[in-house]
C-alpha cells in the first residue's frame, strides 16, 4: 500500500482506485462456526466507511442455511479513500506525502523526474520531521540557484549542513537537483578517495613508508613496480599481512574495488583477490575482473567453504546479479553457498594460519 500511495502522490492517474476481494466464507465454514461468520458480516454492515469507500454485497443461496447476503469486495475510489480506510500510519503518511510533494513542486517545479524522485525516496519523505525535510529542499534550491564549482560540501552556507550531512543526503539531493535542472552534477568538489596500501617488501617502501592511505590519483603515480598485488575485501586482512618479497597488499573497499584498475603498475603485476565467500564477495570479484581481467583468487572455492561449515553465517541480502567473469571453480562455490541457503563465510573467520597457507599456495 505504501508504494501505491507514493505512486499516486507523485502522479495520480485518472480513475486511481483499489479493489480488495473480501473472500466471504463458504456454507461449510458458516455451518462450522455460524456465530463467528454472523459477527464478521455484522462487522462489515456496521463499519463506518470514509468518503470514496464502498462495499459490494451478494446474495448466496445455501442449501442448509438459505439465502444470505455477504460482503464480497471493498472498493476504494482514489488514494484519499485508500489512506483514510487504512487509518493510522497510512493516513498520516498519505497526508504528509501530499503536503510535501506540493511543497517540492512549488519550489523545484513539477516534472516526471520529480515524480520519480518522490517514488524513489518516499520512505525518507515521510520519515523526516519538518525541519529535516525543509532543510533538504533549502539545500537543493540553493544548489539550483548558485554556482558551487570548486566548493566543498562544508562550505554550503545552510545552517546545519556539513560533510556528514551530505554523505547521508546526497542521493535525494542529487535526484531533486536533476529534476529541477536536468543535471546530476551538483558541482561540489568531492573528497579524494583514499586507498589503503601496505607495502610488504621494505625494498619497495615509498620514502621509507610502508603503510599508507593515499588518494587514488597520487598512488597511481607511485614509481614502485611490485610483481605481486594482493587485493583484499577487508582491511584487517591487509593489516595482518607479513613481509613478502616484491609484493604489496591493497584494501579493495568492497564495491570500490574498481579503483585498483586506475593504478598503472597493477596492469604489469600478478593480482590475487581474496574476498568474503558470499554472493557479494563474488560480485565484487566480478567488478574487479571487468577492469583487471587477469586477477585470480584464493580461498574462494567450494573446498574452503565446506571445510569451515561451523563458521558460516546467514547472508542478510544476497545478490542475484549475473557474474559473467567467474571461473568454473568460483561458480561452483557460488552455487554451493546459494544451495546451502545463502550462507556466507566471512574472510576474518578463516583461521589466519589457513589463510596464509592459501595465499602462499596462490602466490607460488
Amino acid at each position: 500500500m505504501a508504494a501505491r500511495l507514493a505512486d499516486w502522490a507523485a502522479h495520480e492517474p485518472e480513475g486511481a482506485a483499489l479493489s480488495v476481494a473480501l473472500k466471504p466464507p463458504s456454507e461449510r465454514t458458516a455451518l462450522a462456526d455460524q456465530a463467528q461468520v454472523e459477527a464478521w458480516v455484522r462487522g462489515w454492515r456496521s463499519l463506518g466507511l470514509p468518503v470514496g469507500a464502498t462495499v459490494d454485497w451478494e446474495t448466496r443461496s445455501w442449501k442448509r442455511i438459505g439465502q444470505q447476503e455477504v460482503p464480497v469486495r471493498l472498493r476504494l475510489d482514489g488514494p484519499g479513500a485508500v489512506a483514510a480506510f487504512g487509518g493510522g500510519v497510512p493516513r498520516r503518511d498519505w497526508t504528509l506525502l501530499v503536503e510535501r510533494v506540493a511543497h517540492l513542486r512549488e519550489n523545484l517545479g513539477a516534472s516526471p523526474e520529480l515524480d520519480a524522485a518522490v517514488r524513489r525516496h518516499r520512505t525518507q519523505l515521510v520519515g523526516w520531521d519538518d525541519h529535516a525535510f525543509r532543510q533538504v529542499v533549502e539545500v537543493t534550491r540553493w544548489l539550483v540557484a548558485t554556482s558551487v564549482r570548486g566548493l566543498r560540501p562544508r562550505q554550503v552556507p545552510v545552517r546545519g549542513v556539513d560533510t556528514k550531512w551530505f554523505a547521508s543526503h546526497r542521493s535525494i539531493v542529487t535526484d531533486l537537483h536533476a529534476a529541477a535542472t536536468g543535471s546530476r552534477d551538483l558541482g561540489l568538489v568531492e573528497a579524494d578517495r583514499l586507498m589503503r596500501l601496505r607495502i610488504l617488501d621494505p625494498a619497495l617502501a615509498i620514502g621509507g613508508l610502508r603503510d599508507l592511505a593515499v588518494p587514488a590519483a597520487e598512488l597511481a603515480t607511485a614509481s614502485m613496480r611490485p610483481c605481486l598485488v594482493f587485493v583484499f575485501e577487508n582491511l584487517e586482512s591487509v593489516l595482518a599481512m607479513p613481509d613478502w618479497p616484491r609484493a604489496v597488499a591493497l584494501h579493495g573497499s568492497g564495491y570500490a574495488v574498481d579503483a585498483v584498475a586506475g593504478l598503472p603498475w597493477v596492469a604489469d603485476s600478478r593480482v590475487i583477490y581474496w574476498g568474503d565467500l558470499d554472493s557479494h564477495g563474488f560480485a565484487i570479484l566480478n567488478r574487479l575482473r571487468a577492469h583487471v581481467p587477469h586477477a585470480t583468487t584464493t580461498l574462494m572455492d567450494e573446498d574452503t567453504l565446506l571445510a569451515h561449515r561451523d563458521l558460516w553465517v546467514q547472508e542478510p541480502a544476497p545478490t542475484r546479479a549475473e557474474l559473467p567473469t567467474l571461473t568454473a571453480m568460483e561458480r561452483r562455490a557460488l552455487d554451493c553457498l546459494r544451495a546451502e541457503g545463502d550462507v556466507r563465510l566471512e574472510q576474518e573467520r578463516i583461521p589466519w594460519s589457513t589463510a596464509l597457507a592459501g595465499l602462499e599456495d596462490a602466490a607460488h
